[in-house]
């Protein structure tokens, strides 16, 4: 069942007053509304017995629409991203959409927005038209669109999967429309194995999620909070030192990080960057790719307040500047943290689907915490804000820009949330301490580990 979006209110106060409308009651008498029935004729070209899906053809926006799957159990109608792009009717001006879609499982989809189209089934005289509502989903589907109730009740039509057939009024007659049971099936098994896919990809996620926390907890294991202390080598710079470090090994230490405290950042002003020249990051965007322009998502005053501030912070650090017309342009979203306060990020989602995928390899963290094994001195480094040491290829910056309710503005660093960000990341550390790495230190993106 997928329920959500905005076909009963895109509020909980206008989903509230939709279900305290009265109903009308209807006696059943009078009218010229034909009776709508199916027999044994209805079964003549359909193959028995049978489990197949209703999938019909329609017209919609005037283009003949293959795989419209029929789902009385949806509660609001579906067109899929893709199959707008190829109607040429994704630069159509789209309604915003707040609240998700859920499935069967709870899984929450962030609609692109909805757009009114109008639907024809039948042929010849018996032909129905009514506009309707579709909420733009993007996400992979072995259909183009899904019809729910919303559509089948606009049309007043009956369906029968067991029949394969549609039947509507239509001017005091039964209008029909019949299932196409080799497109059906073709239909049940594509989405079988797109959804086999999607699993195989979760649980391998969910494996290297699983990986990862085991080797954090084996990282941590080594210098537990509880053992360490916090040292002040300069006022208002701290660290955290372990406990059980002999006298004469802690002296050398502090002395060290005392009289090298200047190579340490400790703000976004005091970062020197990468020069362009060693590094910087391109998005190869794919040729032919249509850049997309997001629709501006709106945040409470108290989330708005949040995003100035850390708009304010990368300003002031350099790290994004102004523009007009970008070709791209993207949503800021605020990510929890931790500690209660927000994250604010960028949805860099469309603009890595048109980026292609950067095959560098990165260090397997299990044979990392493994060779430090035996070291009797361990510490741990992060690169502060490491990405946006990386300078933006120029041509690409404008393409790095995203909305708030202050302005619109562009990334000239490397942002959080690009696609190959970690290879870019990765394949900088690597050719810095390329003398060092397996030697004397450990590099997994912006996390460093010197071992003695």
């Amino acid at each position: 069942m997928i329920s959500g979006g905005s076909t009963d209110g895109d509020s909980n106060r206008a989903r509230k007053a939709s279900s305290r409308k009265e109903c009308l009651e209807i006696d059943g008498k009078g009218g010229n509304e034909p009776v709508i029935s199916f027999g044994p004729e209805d079964l003549r070209g359909v193959s028995l017995p049978h489990n197949d899906a209703l999938v019909i053809q329609a017209r919609v926006a005037n283009y003949d629409v293959l795989r419209v799957f029929v789902d009385n159990g949806s509660f609001v109608n579906v067109i899929f991203k893709e199959a707008l792009i190829q109607m040429d009717l994704y630069e159509y001006q789209l309604e915003a959409v707040e609240t998700a879609l859920f499935g069967f499982a709870g899984h929450a989809v962030y609609p692109e927005g909805e757009i009114t189209l109008p639907l024809t089934l039948g042929t010849g005289d018996l032909r129905k038209t009514v506009m309707t509502i579709f909420t733009v989903v993007d996400a992979p589907s072995s259909c183009n669109i899904t019809l729910g109730r919303p559509a089948m009740n606009e049309l007043r039509a009956v369906a029968s999967t067991y029949h394969q057939k549609i039947k509507f009024p239509i001017r005091g007659r039964v209008g029909e429309v019949r299932g196409d049971q080799p497109s059906s099936r073709r239909f049940y098994g594509e989405t079988v194995r797109v959804d086999q896919k999607r699993a195989r990809r979760e649980e391998k996620g969910k494996k290297e999620s699983r990986t990862e926390e085991v080797a954090e907890e084996r990282e941590l294991h080594f210098v537990a909070e509880e053992e360490q202390e916090t040292v002040e080598i300069k006022p208002g710079k701290h660290i955290r030192v372990a406990r059980d470090i002999n006298a004469p090994t802690r002296v050398n230490l502090l002395n060290c990080l005392k009289a090298k405290i200047n190579v340490f950042a400790w703000s976004q002003q005091e970062l020197a960057g990468i020069s362009p020249q060693v590094t910087e990051h391109k998005l190869n965007i794919l040729s032919g790719s249509r850049p997309v322009k997001q629709k501006k998502r709106h945040f409470d005053p108290e989330k708005d307040k949040v995003i100035d501030e850390q708009v304010g912070e990368l300003l002031r650090a350099g790290h994004i500047r102004e523009v007009q017309f970008p070709t791209w342009l993207s949503n800021v979203v605020l990510v929890p943290k931790a500690t209660g306060k927000w994250r604010m990020c960028v949805n860099f989602r469309d603009l890595n689907k048109a980026c292609p995928k950067d095959c560098y390899p990165l260090p397997r963290i299990d044979q990392l915490v493994d060779s430090t094994s035996g070291c009797e001195l361990l510490s741990f480094l992060d690169a502060y804000q490491g990405y946006h040491q990386i300078p933006l290829a120029h041509e690409d910056q404008d393409k790095a820009s995203f909305i708030t309710f202050g302005g619109t503005f562009c990334y000239v660093v490397m942002p959080f949330g690009f696609k190959n960000a970690r290879a870019t990341y990765q394949r900088l550390m690597n050719h810095v301490f390329q003398k060092q790495i397996g030697r004397n230190i450990e590099v997994y993106v912006d996390d460093i580990l010197i071992k003695t």
